[in-house]
């Protein structure tokens, strides 16, 4: 081909940035478009697991072998967005000793590193496990950040000339003569206004070839294309507790099921999840029992669970294809590899392929699958190299120097800095202005806020994705504000205020399903200060409605939590 190919992603989540990084540094002209901010979808809401392998190394190991194999180059290539935990799978009483023995021989099968550990030793490891835990497997389980690798991927896609569009929606795929040339794309919310700096309004974009990356909506979008991609979206909860009650991934040594696993995550845990399948992959119920399930399933495993606090829940779906041959009842059975869907081989239409399916863990691989199907289409000639390239932010990481000392931070905040940043510590930090933290749960200085703000303007949840402001105890009770100020005097007050409510919204939309006992009185003390210190419910003597403090009462005792299987009974606090 005389010119560089042009190839457009839909879709920024994990694998959509880990092909547009790939392509690019191949040397192709690479334009993705994501509908929300990067992991608005399914890599957004995920519970943060670098997979060892182990949790498939009876029911699928084909995907336990990439697992492990792409754990092993995630640890290397993205080091500043991966914590090694270690992992644990648990064995109760009630639990199979044959499914014990059969675990540990797949991961051995695998090429899994398994080590047993009898129920001292485990406890030794994690001091909060139930004390008739029985033994447990030890495997390299990690936790990932995966906003902080998502924006990584994506910055790399852009060093390397890419372009990258967020708050873009693709209305249609371009279709001339049987062939996919390009996507239709709405920019921003309505035609002419500028939304978090972006101009929208309607674009053509004209393409070589169309990547759908978009997971669980990768069905709508082929359909814009008269395209069958049979996606059978499965929704799961995560809830939030308040601090690490464990420091290993701690799975349940059972048969695939719901609430076996507990993931540390920065300074919270992560339970989950269930697994139900939805027919859309935007609107679907967020129930209270789901909620109430993991907390009380998990408690069997981490006792202290029933009694700590839940600052917020969330649920995701995850993009799970199954070929048209197969045919299940159960998604549980349904496998978790990835499939490469070329639409000119397989119906006849050029100019788009789709991958489906898959995990966070194997996204770079399932990049690097389509770049070299591309590439080969294409006719050209380089090399993958992101198992080999680390990410920004993790190049020479062991060696980063003392950062604490080094900017006169206290060390909690200069460590919590460093994790984040990586080897970009010294670019962002150092600085001769003042530097205080704006956001105490997670200590995130005001020099990593205008960081991640020179990147994205004035959108604050995609500034909370890249720096975790807001995302700890309080939930933004004590510093969103501090965020949107940070905003002024670059920015007039009608967008501070509109950023600032959108990062409220989105804060609150998670502890909806969190509101009993502690955390009720946390949501009461956020609500009481911005309705009145901060005057978010507007002015009563200029007509607004006064705060209503009876909508965090109902009746219930705010000290108990609803019993599982009730409806819970909490306030709508909007």
């Amino acid at each position: 081909m005389a010119s560089t190919p042009h190839v457009a992603v839909v879709g920024g989540g994990s694998t959509g940035a880990g092909i547009a990084r790939d392509l690019a540094m191949r040397g192709l002209d690479v334009t993705l478009v994501e509908q929300g901010n990067l992991t608005h979808g399914t890599t957004g809401r995920m519970h943060g697991l670098l997979h060892s392998g182990g949790r498939y190394a009876v029911s699928d190991r084909a995907s336990a072998e990439e697992c492990i194999e792409e754990n092993r180059v995630l640890r290397d290539v993205a080091a500043h967005c991966v914590e090694e935990t270690g992992g644990l799978f648990v064995k109760r009483p009630e639990d199979s000793e044959e499914y014990f023995r059969e675990k540990l021989r797949g991961c051995e099968a695998c090429g899994i590193p398994a080590e047993v550990l009898s129920g001292r030793e485990a406890r030794q490891r994690e001091p909060y496990l139930a004390a008739d835990v029985e033994k447990a497997i030890a495997v390299p389980d990690g936790a990932v950040d995966p906003f902080r690798l998502v924006v990584a991927n994506a910055a790399s896609a852009r060093q390397h000339g890419a372009r990258i569009e967020t708050h873009s929606k693709v209305t249609d795929l371009l279709v001339e003569g049987g062939e996919v040339v390009g996507v239709e794309v709405e920019h921003g919310a309505k035609s002419g206004e500028r939304v978090h700096g972006v101009q929208s309004g309607r674009e053509e974009i004209r393409a070589d070839h169309v990547v759908n990356a978009t997971g669980a909506w990768a069905g709508r979008v082929a359909e814009m294309a008269g395209l069958d991609v049979a996606v059978r979206p499965s929704k799961g909860v995560m809830t939030i507790m308040n601090v690490r009650q464990v420091d290993t991934v701690v799975n349940r040594c059972r048969p695939k099921g719901d609430a076996d696993i507990v993931v540390p995550h920065e300074t919270t845990a992560i339970l989950g999840t269930t697994d139900e399948e939805v027919r859309d992959p935007e609107d679907y119920p967020e129930e209270q029992w789901e909620v109430d399930l993991v907390i009380d399933e998990l408690s069997e495993l981490i006792p202290i669970l029933a009694e700590a606090r839940t600052i917020r829940s969330f649920w995701g779906v995850r993009p799970l294809y199954e070929p048209p041959d197969v045919g299940s009842e159960d998604p549980t059975d349904i496998t978790r590899d990835y499939f490469l869907l070329d639409h000119d081989d397989r119906d006849g239409v050029p100019g788009l392929t789709s991958i489906v399916g898959g995990k966070f863990t194997t996204y770079r691989m399932m990049a690097e699958e389509i770049a070299d199907h591309l590439c080969a289409r294409f006719g050209v000639d380089a090399d993958c190299r992101t198992a080999d390239v680390p990410l920004p932010g993790s190049e020479d990481v062991d060696r980063l120097r003392d950062y604490m000392d080094e900017f006169g931070l206290r060390s909690p905040i200069g460590r919590r800095s460093v994790e984040r940043l990586g080897s970009r510590a010294d670019q962002v930090l150092r600085t001769d202005e003042p530097n205080p933290v704006l956001c105490d749960c997670e200590g995130v200085t005001r020099a990593e806020v205008r960081d991640a703000m020179d990147d994205v303007g004035t959108d604050l949840n995609a500034v909370r994705i890249r720096t975790r402001a807001s995302m700890g105890n309080c939930q933004g009770g004590f510093c969103c504000h501090r965020l949107a100020a940070e905003l002024h005097p670059d920015h007039g007050e009608a967008t501070v205020r509109d950023s600032w409510d959108d990062l409220l919204q989105e804060r609150w939309k998670g502890q909806r399903h969190a509101l009993w006992g502690r955390q009720l009185s946390q949501a009461m003390l956020n609500y009481a200060l911005h309705a009145t210190t901060q005057n978010r419910d507007r002015d009563p003597a200029a007509g607004g409605p006064s705060p209503d403090y009876e909508a965090f009462d109902d009746g219930r005792g705010a000290t108990d939590r609803p019993e599982a299987g009730e409806p819970g009974e909490v306030a709508d606090g909007d």
